[in-house]
């Protein structure tokens, strides 16, 4: 009888799982899908085809992991694998959080039976990693060419064995932007020569130009790259059968008489039934740089991208589309986004604001996460700038993110609770004044320096609480408390959430203190759990 309990209980865990993992769900299971394909900020994405599988990752900036790896079989469905950067140097640097710095937009490609990642720091210069295989291990991050102001990396290896690398430029640390160079590489791909050549200069006709992709077919070399503006650009190709130019260029992909603003920056792939797809992202306001699927194909050896609405002659995103024929059907899946913390690590959907130190907290076997109160700032008022926030990407458009959490408190002072945080964020507060324990709202704001207010503290007289935030249309959030899980009070006002440093708002968990002693408090998160 005891076993059959388990078995039940295990089975009610797996449906519970797979239920609250598909808060949305791009595969409409008839054959096709609905744009986008990621209601997430999957920011900047590339994508590489090997065999059968296809792989993305994209910008993470100072979210640790970094440079996430997603896989898919049918460009539709995408589940989170890893992380191919699990600490970010220069460690002194992102150490400390650096809202908007670190990994911009990167590149995947696979050479030689190897997986490259080519990324920029803007403030130090172009990194290249790679690994046999996606799941790691990945090398040590290698300065292939240092810098400040160089973004957007992509290498090429040309068909005689020579290499090459296009990138762009930030102007807030190159003072230059709005242009393309190529410039060579030697053959290993590890050293970038200061060769570079300028391949468009974009201020007349493309506003801003940036984000490169370099390929090759039919002879032509083609920089894919957005130009416009992230919000309000359209994707920009180059082509010319010289690597070094003179370019052509075509508007190949704009918004049009569509809602879908700025559809550029991504990827095209090719399937291995020979068609060809554009990935590109969408900029959401708080919901960051979320992710479409175009269909593509090639009249007189230039890309057509989506479909032409309004007869233009150029593309324009579609909303619902057949899905690619990768030759099999597959099933359904999304990226994770609940935590039942059952498990001794954690979910890969969790980032730090900055690389994790040990003394945080861990992932345990005895079914909860155990975060600890630490003096990670030196105003507790200011979370804005505390790197040991547990944070993961907002899922879709509407949901509810509810934890369990047991704060064991030690000191006076120390707190932990549930947050949403960009720009503008705001938290519930679950704090020990003097031995007590109250909770209330509170909501910050930064531009150039961060202010707060609060709500009136409630006191609590468990110290198991459950925190609760629901999101709706235009990132509208609602807080809500309870002690069983059953009765849920309100707390303090709706909050409208706003983006963070160029990625979306996320939502997470924290555990700070005030003082600085020999221990700490901590809060036992029993789990995490995303729904409707």
């Amino acid at each position: 009888m005891k076993n059959i309990k388990i078995i039940f209980f295990l089975l009610s865990i797996f449906s519970f799982q797979k239920n609250i993992a598909q808060v949305r769900v791009s595969d409409n299971g008839d054959g096709t899908y609905t744009n986008p394909i990621l209601h997430a900020d999957y920011s900047d994405p590339d994508v590489v085809r090997v065999g059968d599988d296809y792989y993305m990752t994209a910008s993470s900036f100072n979210c640790i992991p970094g440079l996430p790896i997603l896989h898919s079989k049918d460009l539709v469905n995408w589940k989170l694998i890893g992380h191919a950067l699990t600490k970010q140097p220069p460690f002194e640097t992102y150490n400390k959080v650096q809202h908007g710095n670190g990994v911009w937009a990167p590149c995947i490609t696979y050479h030689n039976k190897e997986f490259y990642i080519y990324y920029p720091d803007p403030d130090f210069g172009i990194y290249m990693i790679k690994a046999k295989q996606t799941e790691g291990p990945w090398s040590e991050p290698l300065l292939v060419k240092a810098g400040v102001g160089l973004i957007d990396p992509s290498p090429l290896w040309d068909n005689d064995g020579k290499a090459y690398l296009v990138h762009a430029f930030a102007g807030s640390r190159a003072q230059i932007k709005s242009l393309i160079v190529v410039c060579t590489m030697n053959p290993e791909g590890t050293i970038v020569n200061n060769d570079e050549v300028m391949v468009i200069e974009g201020h007349e006709g493309e506003g801003t130009i940036e984000g490169p992709k370099f390929y090759k077919r039919n002879n032509y070399y083609y920089i894919f790259a957005p130009a416009g503006g992230v919000p309000t650009g359209w994707q920009t190709i180059l082509r010319s059968k010289n690597i070094f130019g003179p370019y052509e260029k075509k508007k190949v992909l704009e918004q049009g008489s569509t809602t879908v603003n700025g559809p550029h920056q991504g990827a095209w792939v090719t399937t291995q039934t020979g068609e060809d797809w554009f990935i590109h992202f969408q900029d959401k306001g708080a919901y960051g740089r979320i992710v479409h699927l175009q269909p593509m194909k090639w009249e007189n050896d230039w890309p057509v991208m989506g479909q032409d609405f309004d007869k233009n002659g150029i593309g324009e995103p579609v909303t619902t589309y057949k899905k690619p024929n990768v030759g099999k059907k597959y099933p359904i899946e999304v990226p994770a986004e609940s935590d039942e913390f059952n498990l001794p690590k954690l979910g890969l959907q969790w980032q730090w604001q900055a690389n994790k130190q040990i003394n945080w907290g861990f992932p345990t076997s005895l079914g909860y996460l155990n975060l600890y109160c630490q003096t990670t700032i030196k105003d507790s008022k200011k979370i804005f700038e505390a790197p040991n926030l547990l944070l993961q990407k907002f899922p879709a458009e509407e949901f509810t993110a509810t934890t369990k959490i047991t704060f064991n408190a030690r000191l006076n002072g120390e707190s932990t609770g549930l947050i949403i945080m960009g720009l503008d964020y705001s938290y519930l507060c679950f704090k020990n004044d003097n031995g007590k324990l109250y909770l209330n709202q509170k909501t910050g704001t930064f531009n150039k320096t961060v202010s707060e207010t609060e709500t009136k503290p409630v006191l609590v007289e468990n110290n198991t609480i459950y925190l609760r935030v629901k999101v709706k249309k235009g990132g509208i959030c609602s807080f809500y408390y309870s002690t069983d899980d059953q009765d849920y009070q309100s707390v303090g006002n709706d909050f409208t959430s706003t983006e963070g440093k160029w990625i979306g708002a996320k939502v997470g968990l924290f555990a700070l203190s005030e003082k600085v002693t020999n221990d700490s408090g901590n809060a036992a998160v029993d789990w995490f759990r995303i729904t409707k």
